[in-house]
């Protein structure tokens, strides 16, 4: 394979010219995202159709989301919802969760969404303890450090054949390196022992490349029981 990231760029536009297409709710998002200042770390056109497609061959009604940014992903998930489904996404910084609030309005879909601003760890804690109903799709894209415990959480939340999605976890290969220090090579390393050890999760992790680099994403089934 050529290690070439002008090819994997211009395989990516050619997919996404033909499967995907122009889209002015998320070519929006992302323009406001630049507007604001916000770092250009969202998933790209192909990947959130990727989460789209999962999200509707699972079934999903009800949709949690660890980290917003502008709510591009956000917008692809919450299109794959039927009527009466809901998607809950968790953001840290008020400035992002604001741009998030504006771009799913201007998408109409502020009536599925609901943007919830805090620490995602004291968030989900709050979620276990209401007791609600569990959520069949989530979406893991945030501070890597912690990936380990936002998965923990997940599964406390999670109906049998629910779906995790975990971005990010292949760090350019770093994944493999034993002697990194790196706190968020770190978190996706204790992420792949804790799938590892817990019976009631079925994974693979898929590596990546395109327009944004080399990297790749966990894939997880919770199992029933």
């Amino acid at each position: 394979m050529q290690n070439d990231p002008q090819l994997w760029s211009a395989v990516d536009a050619y997919a996404e010219a033909l499967l995907i297409g122009p889209d002015e709710a998320l070519d929006a998002a992302l323009e406001a995202a630049d507007e604001a200042g916000l770092p250009q770390i969202a998933v790209a056109a192909n990947q959130g159709k990727l989460l789209h497609l999962l999200a509707r061959i699972r079934g999903a009604r009800r949709i949690l989301e660890i980290g917003t940014l502008a709510g591009y992903s956000t917008i692809w998930l919450a299109r794959a919802l039927p009527d009466g489904g809901t998607l809950t996404t968790l953001e840290l910084d008020p400035a992002h969760a604001a741009v998030a609030t504006a771009n799913l309005e201007r998408a109409g879909l502020a009536d599925r969404v609901e943007v919830r601003l805090g620490p995602a760890l004291d968030t989900l804690a709050q979620l276990i303890a209401q007791g609600g109903e569990p959520y069949d799709f989530f979406f893991v894209d945030a501070d890597k450090a912690n990936i380990p415990q936002y998965v923990e959480a997940a599964l406390a939340l999670a109906a049998p054949g629910a779906v995790v999605v975990v971005d990010n976890v292949v760090r350019e290969g770093r994944l493999a390196d034993a002697d990194s220090t790196d706190p968020a090579v770190l978190g996706v390393r204790r992420l792949h022992e804790l799938i590892a050890g817990e019976k009631r999760l079925d994974a693979t992790t898929v590596q990546t490349v395109g327009s944004r680099g080399h990297d790749g994403f966990t894939l997880i089934r919770v199992l029933e029981g």
